[in-house]
């Protein structure tokens, strides 16, 4: 059987792939020699096991697969690329990215645009390479406390086929919350006019990632130790990759959004929970089993309110909208128990008594966290996601103004702040990036 990208098994075994690599798209194609060596010192695998696969030989097969990888990675780096920009990208010559985009091309990934205009040095015109619009769509699927959104994603970051299904974050077994998992899924994929390349799944709550499972969730407890991953799998035949709904979101920023071609940055979420997750140099911090990337639940406050992961003084307990509408009550400012970023600035905007304290104390509140993050590892770029977006620019540049005064001036420039996807795509983005990651061998 001819290899590809699109060729995947429906089963656990799915995403036992080779290692990462820690080279970009930009630099020259894997050799064999340099993927029987390479070493990726940022995969958390699973003792013994990862020790003895990473020290195992790589296939012919695999060299091939790494590199369309890295072909089809760079293409999403960089839009629409013409083989010779690709060659020269790559470092390797204009037959051999035509060895390995041909396939794509014939497999329906891959279109070739209009010709380029030629120029003033004549030969034939260019004809950059693109997604098709027709390539296999991957299923996203965002599950938080008490509902379900699923949709399907192609790999131009189009999302269709959406659906939203509810069920009790207090129920008292899994049995009902499953199904409304399985029943939106169900019908995302009745929009399918082909099968998907897996189910990627983002869950608010702490995951294992290497077991495909739910650790727990605060605010939804039936979820906790639920084996979603493998359940999936079993109920639709296709492959499932779930993680933390943090990281998941900022894969939407990095193969989708402003985050395209960033090295390194942060993407924080901000509402009833907090959290967030990085991307250094290239590639997504995840930690053991994915235990990294818990933002909301470092401490800001030693002695600080409990928290409902039972701590005391995580960042969530000071800036969440719990956090501000408990304040807003106190500052008895209209309807405090619905308030948000875009109500707050909207009382600001007005004059009304209080809020402009409210506000400023809200923003200092995320940027705390932030600013530790920053003093930390440096990303400098923070796209950030939820409930601030709907505060717009006013609440944007409040707390970029308090990163900034927080954190002393440092020669690898400022911390920016950026908001993202007001509609919030970038989670069902970044939920079927985890797929295309897995699948297609990207270096992450």
């Amino acid at each position: 059987m001819k290899a590809g990208p699109l060729q995947y098994r429906a089963s656990p075994d799915a995403f036992e792939a080779a290692p990462r690599r820690h080279k970009m798209a930009g630099e020259n194609a894997l050799t064999r020699q340099e993927l029987a060596t390479e070493l990726d010192t940022g995969y958390e695998g699973q003792g013994q096991d990862w020790e003895r696969r990473s020290h195992s030989l790589i296939s012919p097969a695999d060299v091939g697969q790494a590199n369309r990888g890295r072909i089809l990675q760079a293409l999403f780096d960089l839009g629409p690329t013409s083989r010779a920009e690709l060659a020269r990208n790559a470092g390797v010559n204009r037959a051999t990215i035509t060895g390995i985009v041909q396939p794509l091309i014939e497999e329906g990934v891959l279109v070739e645009g209009e010709p380029l205009p030629a120029g003033g040095l004549g030969g034939k015109p260019a004809r950059p390479l693109e997604f098709s619009p027709h390539a296999p769509r991957v299923v996203g699927v965002k599950l938080m406390p008490g509902a379900v959104r699923s949709a399907l994603v192609s790999w131009t970051g189009e999302v269709v086929a959406k659906h939203r299904r509810h069920f009790s974050p207090d129920l008292r077994i899994a049995a009902p919350a499953f199904d409304a998992i399985e029943a939106c899924i169900s019908r995302t994929l009745a929009a399918a006019t082909q099968p998907p390349l897996g189910i990627g799944v983002a869950v608010g709550g702490m995951v294992d990632t290497d077991r495909g499972s739910i650790v727990a969730v605060n605010l939804a407890p039936i979820l906790s130790g639920l084996p979603l991953g493998p359940m999936l799998e079993d109920r639709f035949g296709l492959p499932v990759c779930l993680d933390h709904h943090p990281r998941a979101m900022l894969l939407g920023d990095r193969w989708f959004g402003v985050g395209r071609g960033v090295k390194s940055f942060a993407a924080i979420f901000t509402g009833e929970v907090l959290g967030g997750a990085l991307l250094l140099d290239g590639h997504l911090y995840r930690g053991p089993h994915g235990a990294g990337g818990e933002l909301g639940h470092t401490f800001v406050q030693i002695e600080g309110d409990v928290c409902r992961c039972g701590r005391r003084g995580c960042w969530e307990t000071i800036a969440t909208l719990g956090w501000l509408r408990r304040e807003a009550r106190t500052a008895r400012l209209p309807d405090p128990d619905t308030i948000d970023s875009g109500r707050l600035v909207a009382l600001v905007e007005q004059g009304v008594a209080g809020a402009a304290r409210v506000f400023d104390r809200y923003a200092r509140n995320l940027a705390t966290g932030i600013a530790n993050l920053q003093q930390t590892v440096a990303p400098n770029l923070y796209v950030v996601h939820g409930d601030v977006v709907v505060g717009g620019e006013p609440m944007r540049s409040a707390i970029e103004r308090h990163v900034r005064d927080l954190v002393p001036a440092h020669p690898g420039g400022q911390p920016q702040i950026v908001l993202g996807d007001p509609e919030d795509h970038a989670t069902l983005r970044g939920a079927a990036g985890l797929v295309l990651s897995q699948q297609l061998q990207f270096l992450l």
